[in-house]
């Protein structure tokens, strides 16, 4: 990318900038922003992960309820998230930006402080990438990652008698989208109960734990909602699951919000955002699986099925079939 043609970029170069030189070739880059392309190469013996992933405003942030700092937060560590359920590691990333006039000072700058604290807090320096004006806000971030050659873990590993794991409490992100929609003016952009939606942390630890100790045979990350991400691994791998309601761990609704109706097992099973991990583990291994790798909580939640489908079971033990109500763009 030419200088000229790319002031922003530039700007947005020196906002990151806390001596970044040596962090980037420590991440491969051997020629970053300022030429017309990047140079990157992975190390010996690893494979490259690429990923890319949307950020819009008025589809997945609000221009009036959304701070800025948290679009640039959430455009890298969504991207990232995809790197962690491979058992990857980001090491570099692209930007492409449009936005108005009107956002290339105050929003713009508040934007950058977030990116630049996701790109320090996953240690995923940016190569590059290009910007343009239009009316709304339009994000699009590429993130390079490596694993170990032949370490990656897909979604098309699950065999019939896999237990099935997830990280964290599902949900959560769903409960602050809400919350934000709500209108509700006592509402701060501090509070706990908006975090997960605003600042998600991609599971880079968990994957590479599982990654590391060839412990996972098959792995994604949640995005849509556990009920819609569940069968597209289980089409994968041509398997089907089954669930068991009791032991989902779902987002606890604070007792202020219990008059406002909130499902919290309808909300873990269609909320999308979590960035949590779905993975699953041959029988001989569950017992190697924490209970927690950081931050984050693993939970045995089902065990893959020979029988084409997913289903709930609940608790008086009955089936009932799994239906799709996770977030689609289409739908």
């Amino acid at each position: 990318m030419k200088e000229s043609e790319n002031s922003i970029l530039q700007f947005i170069a020196r906002a990151q900038a806390r001596p970044a030189t040596a962090r980037a070739r420590r991440s491969g880059l051997h020629v970053g922003i300022g030429d017309d392309a990047a140079l990157w190469q992975p190390r010996a013996g690893y494979e490259a992960i690429l990923t890319c992933d949307w950020f819009l405003e008025g589809t997945h942030f609000l221009e009036d309820r959304h701070p800025p700092r948290s679009v640039g937060w959430k455009c890298l560590a969504r991207a990232v998230s995809d790197i962690a359920a491979m058992g990857g590691e980001p090491r570099c990333f692209l930007l492409s930006l449009a936005l108005p006039k009107s956002r290339t000072e105050k929003w713009l700058a508040s934007f950058l402080e977030g990116l630049r604290d996701a790109s320090y807090a996953l240690n995923c320096p940016m190569a590059g990438g290009d910007t343009t004006q239009r009316e709304q806000v339009l994000i699009n971030v590429t993130v390079i990652g490596e694993c170990r050659r032949n370490r990656a873990i897909l979604r098309s590993g699950a065999r019939p008698g896999n237990a099935i794991f997830v990280t964290g409490r599902l949900g959560e992100a769903e409960y602050g989208l809400r919350l934000i929609r709500s209108g509700d003016k006592r509402l701060t952009m501090r509070d706990r109960r908006l975090r997960k939606h605003l600042y998600p942390e991609p599971r880079l630890e968990v994957g590479a734990f599982l990654a590391r100790r060839r412990l996972a045979t098959a792995m994604m990350d949640l995005s849509d909602g556990l009920s819609s991400d569940l069968p597209r691994l289980c089409a994968a791998s041509r398997v089907g699951a089954r669930i068991e309601l009791e032991r989902l761990p779902c987002v606890r609704i604070a007792r202020r919000d219990s008059s406002k109706k909130f499902d919290a097992l309808q909300i873990a099973l269609d909320g999308g955002d979590d960035y949590e991990l779905l993975f699953t583990v041959a029988k001989k291994n569950v017992a190697q699986i924490p209970r927690a790798i950081g931050r984050a909580p693993l939970t045995q939640i089902g065990e893959i099925t020979s029988q084409k489908e997913v289903v709930l079971i609940d608790e008086n033990g009955l089936a009932h079939p799994l239906k799709n109500k996770g977030w689609d763009p289409f739908r």
